[in-house]
């Protein structure tokens, strides 16, 4: 059996179970479709919320972000975990208890203000449709790959499989088939991660792996690595390099934007009682620790296995040769995937060979011209995106481990594209239509208007997803930015600070249009192509590059809202006593000195 054929086997039967999922969940009530009824088991919603959470960024996108670059993105695991840590500390208990359906309807009520309302379902959808995008990126880059379609054919079709079951399963199906998500995108994750730790180190368990000896050498897996790339003009792949105060301020950022995710956020919303909300939690740390642990692993197990395939004989050797990535079934993968156009070599000497270093660094540049290598790094593209998915190939695994990365990695991201689009769907539905256009629709028309909505969101993200600013991490990073800026401060003031009503929307307002601004300076105006001023490689405050920009917002954010609150009425007694009672558990006496 040819590997399409099995490529097909494995994505045709997963999407089978989605979509059967989807029906046999199918939601019939606001509630149901909001908040799958609120019946959901802790363990139930952990995995649910763990592949709500791990999105293309985490399961495509991160690991060749970190393969690439090294030490210097780390910042994005601690960012990440970082975030949902203070999530489910700082937000999931109280919000479960205010016991509405979403965010925006608790900053209404909380800030006692339709305006407000309005401003966080604004910046829901701003951050949520900028999310979308890095998801449809991945699923373009698996589906291009995979099923040997187009990017934009690949895109389609993953837009089709989500409106057939987000738009009729609602919260209800979109938890279940999330749950069969999760099971498929670890799984993939995990086992071609096994097989290659077993391959270099001997060590089944990647994470151990990681810090274990090089099988063939005898050295530290790390060292290895280190020696390799620096001998190829590359930075040391375990030293920091990068600028500290901006990388900071980024895992900063990815923290609090995580914390102010509104599709992450709605999923503790789903468990019959606050309890439960710390327990859903507790279960999703613990699934997610088991894709985080890893992605360090296949990050830099793939980075020393691409190098030492472009120069099959060490670094003072010959680099490969074009005949033998023609002729070699070791290197099919780079044919099949330049087919998809995310990567690209050329032999720009014509010396037949394709010679793999950083021609930015002099000397390294000197040192392949004396080689007789020519003075152009000849591997001329390797997208971020591809290494998870063309790892089980480069390290010549069995067929069926590429079909089920394959499932995986769309696993990963049609489960969090779901999500976002029941977050976008649901504030236009129940926050706008519902909460401020007409308050007297009926149960039947605000479903409807709930899955014309995220009907018109899919159609939106597919077109952006065409275009987008960045990798997939990248562009999923800015809508941490974005949810860093405008949500997460809200809710935080909502539960922890008595800021009026009047605070709360000026501040959302100052933190989501300074970063808009900010990031477009930097990515082109409404991610248009060619219409920036600045780049990250050259940003307009000192070294804060746009994808860093969400933790200023923050500080905007809150600065904003704390002076125009003090300089105006305070909140009425009855939001006092609300807040309060969201904060303090009921039957909670004062302290008593025995």
């Amino acid at each position: 059996m040819d590997q399409f054929t099995i490529n097909l086997l494995f994505v045709g039967a997963s999407f089978a179970l989605y979509i059967g999922i989807a029906i046999w969940a199918r939601a019939g009530s606001t509630s149901e479709f909001y908040a799958a009824g609120r019946g959901v088991h802790p363990v139930t919603n952990g995995m649910a919320t763990a592949a709500d959470w791990m999105s293309a960024a985490s399961f495509i996108s991160m690991a060749g972000l970190i393969a690439f670059t090294g030490y210097d993105n780390s910042s994005f695991l601690m960012g990440w975990t970082g975030g949902y840590v203070l999530l489910a500390l700082l937000l999931a208990p109280y919000l479960r208890k205010f016991g509405k359906y979403t965010v925006s309807e608790f900053i209404g009520d909380r800030f006692y203000s339709p305006t407000a309302r309005v401003v966080a379902v604004i910046c829901l959808i701003v951050a949520s449709t900028t999310y979308v995008i890095g998801q449809m990126t991945g699923v373009g880059v698996a589906f291009g790959r995979f099923l040997e379609v187009s990017n934009t054919a690949g895109l389609l079709i993953g837009a089709c499989v989500v409106f057939a079951y987000a738009v009729f399963g609602g919260m209800k199906g979109v938890t279940y088939t999330q749950v069969a998500q999760y099971c498929v995108l670890i799984t993939a994750y995990t086992i071609p991660a096994i097989f290659i730790s077993l391959q270099l180190t001997g060590n089944p368990i990647p994470a151990l792996g990681l810090f274990g000896e090089h099988a063939a050498s005898g050295e530290p897996l790390l060292a290895k690595l280190d020696a390799i790339v620096t001998e190829l003009g590359f930075k040391e792949y375990t030293m920091h390099h990068a600028d500290t105060f901006n990388m900071v301020l980024f895992t900063l950022s990815l923290m609090i934007g995580t914390a102010g995710l509104p599709h992450v956020i709605m999923r503790f919303f789903t468990v019959p009682k606050v309890a439960d909300a710390r327990w859903s939690a507790g279960w999703t740390l613990v699934f997610i620790a088991l894709l985080y642990l890893t992605a360090p692993a296949v990050g830099a197990m793939a980075r020393l296995n691409i190098t030492e395939m472009m120069w099959p004989n060490g670094t003072n050797a010959e680099p490969v040769s074009t005949t033998m990535i023609e002729e070699d079934a070791s290197y099919d993968w780079m044919a099949t995937w330049q087919k998809t156009g995310l990567l690209a070599f050329e032999d720009k000497n014509g010396d037949g060979k394709i010679a793999y270093f950083n021609d930015k660094n002099p000397e390294m540049v000197a040192k392949m011209e004396a080689a007789g290598w020519g003075s152009e790094n000849e591997l001329t593209k390797f997208n971020r995106d591809i290494l998870v998915l063309a790892n089980p190939e480069i390290a010549n695994l069995p067929g069926w481990v590429i079909g089920l990365v394959a499932a995986g990695g769309l696993a990963a991201a049609l489960s969090t594209a779901a999500g976002l689009l029941l977050a976008i769907s649901s504030a236009v539905s129940h926050d706008l239509i519902k909460g401020s256009i007409n308050p007297n629709i009926s149960e039947k028309g605000e479903l409807m208007s709930a899955r014309v909505a995220m009907a018109v969101a899919i159609a939106v993200a597919t077109y952006l997803g065409l275009n987008p600013p960045g990798f997939a991490a990248q562009t999923v990073a800015l809508a941490f930015g974005l949810a860093a800026a405008s949500i997460f401060p809200a809710l935080m003031m909502g539960i922890f600070t008595k800021v009026n009503n009047k605070g709360a929307v000026a501040g959302m307002l100052a933190g989501l249009i300074v970063t808009l601004i900010y990031i477009f300076l930097h990515k082109g105006w409404f991610f248009i192509p060619g219409t920036n001023s600045f780049s990250d490689a050259d940003p307009l405050l000192g070294t804060v590059k746009s994808t860093s920009f969400g933790a200023i917002g923050a500080m905007v954010n809150f600065a904003v809202a704390y002076f125009v609150s003090k300089s105006s009425e305070p909140i009425p007694t009855e939001i006092e006593e609300l807040v309060e009672s969201v904060r303090i558990p009921r039957g909670a006496g004062a302290a008593q000195d025995h």
